[in-house]
Order: structure tokens, then C-alpha cells, then sequence
């Protein structure tokens, strides 16, 4: 029985050894119609999945939060530069009446939300704050929040112009 045994399985050790692999006959073609791998074959790599459409890049304010923003009726309509409420939004700048804070890293971000750390600067001074906006009532209306060392205390409300 022993005598039997060992070169069973040496066969069987020497069968495993080569499943899976291209055989020395075996054609180029012939190993791509079984799914082998070839080396150097001209297959074509896999499409991208689609971009979703809808979603803001990550890199990129969302548009519904683009415009200008007044925290009272009068930041909208003063003609004479002194609308100290007014935010002004674009693709990668908030824009204050005395400071600017440029896009840094988006966190998260939604059509109408998006929670971002922003680097700001404004009368001779630097900072970076986390901030998360959020777009509500149709768009109508802009909730602004701060987070980190020294950030302004509860939300900020403010109105489409």
C-alpha cells in the first residue's frame, strides 16, 4: 500500500502544480478563449465607472451655495459698501465684508450641504476654521456653522439676495 501511496501522490503534488497555467502547447489564442492570462496580450483595460451627475466634485463648492448671502435685507440691497453681513460664495471662496476663506479640504459634500475646512485670512491675520453650510427652504436660505479653536458661536442665518 505504501509503495502505492507516494507516487499517487507525487502525481497528484505535480497535477496542482500546473493548474491554472498556460501550458507550453497552448496557443495565445487558445488561452484567452479559456480565460488564461497571456503576457503582453492587447487586452483593453476596464472602463471607468460613470461620474454620477448631481453630486458636487469634492474639490468644488456646490452650486445651489454660489451668490451672495445677507444676513438682514439691508447686506442685499446697500449700494454704499457697508453690508457687513454680506457672504459671497463661489466655487472655492467665501467672501466676508473684511475676510476671504479659500476651499481647503472637502469632508463631505451634498447638492445642497457641504462641510469643508477653509483657510482664511482678513486684516493682517491667518486662520483655518471647519465650516458646514446647508442650503434649506428651497433655497432660499443659507445655515452657516463654525467649528475649531475660537469659532463663532451658533449658526448663522442668512438670505438669498
Amino acid at each position: 500500500m505504501r509503495a502505492i501511496t507516494f507516487p499517487l501522490l507525487a502525481l497528484v503534488a505535480l497535477t496542482a502544480c500546473d493548474s491554472g497555467t498556460q501550458g507550453a502547447g497552448t496557443t495565445e489564442q487558445e488561452a484567452e478563449a479559456a480565460g488564461n492570462i497571456v503576457d503582453n496580450s492587447s487586452v483593453a483595460p476596464a472602463p471607468s465607472p460613470p461620474i454620477e451627475t448631481g453630486t458636487p466634485a469634492p474639490t468644488e463648492i456646490p452650486a445651489a451655495m454660489r451668490g451672495r448671502w445677507g444676513l438682514v435685507a439691508a447686506d442685499c440691497t446697500s449700494t454704499r459698501g457697508d453690508a457687513k453681513g454680506l457672504l459671497t460664495i463661489t466655487g472655492d471662496k467665501l467672501e466676508f465684508y473684511e475676510s476671504v476663506g479659500t476651499l481647503d479640504t472637502v469632508m463631505d459634500a451634498e447638492p445642497t450641504r457641504i462641510r469643508a475646512s477653509f483657510d482664511f485670512e482678513g486684516e493682517g491675520m491667518n486662520w483655518e476654521r471647519e465650516v458646514v453650510l446647508d442650503v434649506q427652504d428651497d433655497g432660499g436660505t443659507l445655515i452657516r456653522r463654525e467649528y475649531g479653536d475660537e469659532a463663532a458661536p451658533g449658526p448663522f442665518r442668512y438670505t438669498k439676495c
